[in-house]
């Protein structure tokens, strides 16, 4: 006959006793047996006899004054206190886990993976300095740059794929973070081919027709909508002869004379002086574009992710913005 649940009040347990006495050996046996579901099965996950996980479980009752598993022919469940009992030790089984990477944190030497999202453009000596000085300091840590559209390098750090990114900024995602590291002045430039290389007395006029080399998201929704809106006070022809989402490959073909194209002024500063580009009107009124650190706040980093992004931001922080844009 069965018998009705009792409906005395459990036993006063001493926590000061239980936190001297509690073997986590026998909580971390009772998960296995709460997720095996008979002792059979979890005396074999464990290595061990089944007698021994059955003293284990007997001991571990007797240690909270509740009976944990109802057991019976054809029958194993957790009673209310097991069910307590198994997600608080699941948690505890978590935290122990967690505890070789804790330790690995406060080891002597930085180490680690850090893996950056660069728009093609991006050239900052700032940034460079602080990469420098970072690897001077932790020789173990290694680093991965992926230099790809700016569109794709900030959805990289919303997927916490990247480590942080640098890159233009059309509609902030309220979900990151941006700190603005420089500003860039585009121009419009031709190459030795072009007929209106090396001419001093160009005007607007004089570029009305002429094909466009372009970046791939030079368009009017996108980050780089005031350099279209460059293009268009040229009149430019709407034929576009060559078009890339590098600067490297636009610059390329702005010199090898396929049209007219834009540039970060900054950037081809050394290609100027060797003759290699000439920039064309407008002269004034550029446009100026910003080049934004974005980083996600919810990504969990290793302590080179996390060490380099801080140097970078306090680096940012101990310089005006003023002095950190190109005109």
């Amino acid at each position: 006959m069965t018998q009705p649940p009792s409906t005395s009040a459990p036993p006063h347990i001493d926590p000061e006793r239980l936190t001297r006495e509690m073997n986590w050996n026998l909580l971390r046996t009772f998960v296995v047996l709460a997720e095996s579901g008979s002792i059979t099965e979890a005396a074999e996950r464990l290595r061990l006899k089944q007698p021994t996980v059955s003293v284990a479980l007997k001991k571990l009752e007797d240690q909270l004054g509740q009976r944990l598993i109802d057991r019976s022919p054809g029958h194993f469940a957790l009673t209310e206190a097991g069910e307590l009992l198994y997600r608080e030790a699941v948690n505890i089984n978590g935290s122990i886990l967690r505890l070789a990477t804790l330790m690995r944190t406060v080891a002597p030497e930085i180490s680690g993976h850090v893996r950056i999202a660069v728009a093609s453009h991006v050239l900052c000596p700032l940034f460079d300095s602080v990469i420098g000085d970072f690897y001077a300091e932790h020789p173990k840590a290694s680093l991965a740059i992926d230099v790809i559209t700016s569109g794709d390098a900030i959805a990289a750090v919303a997927a916490k794929r990247v480590s942080f990114a640098l890159a233009l900024v059309r509609e902030p995602d309220p979900n990151l973070r941006y700190i603005p590291v420089y500003r860039e002045t585009f121009a419009l430039f031709c190459g030795p081919r072009h007929p209106l290389f090396g001419r001093r007395d160009l005007t607007l006029d004089d570029l009305k027709g002429h094909a466009a080399v372009v970046f791939d998201n030079d368009r009017l929704q996108d980050a780089l909508q005031d350099v279209t809106l460059l293009r268009a006070r040229a009149a430019l022809a709407t034929q576009v002869t060559g078009v890339s989402e590098n600067l490297e490959e636009v610059r390329r073909m702005i010199m090898a004379g396929l049209g007219i194209g834009p540039l970060p002024k900054h950037v081809v500063a050394r290609d100027l002086r060797d003759g290699l580009l000439w920039q064309v009107p407008p002269f004034e009124d550029l446009p100026e574009v910003d080049v934004y650190l974005v980083w996600n706040p919810d990504t969990v980093r290793n302590r080179a992710e996390e060490k380099l992004l801080n140097n970078l931001i306090a680096r940012l922080e101990t310089i005006p913005y003023k002095d950190r844009s190109y005109a």
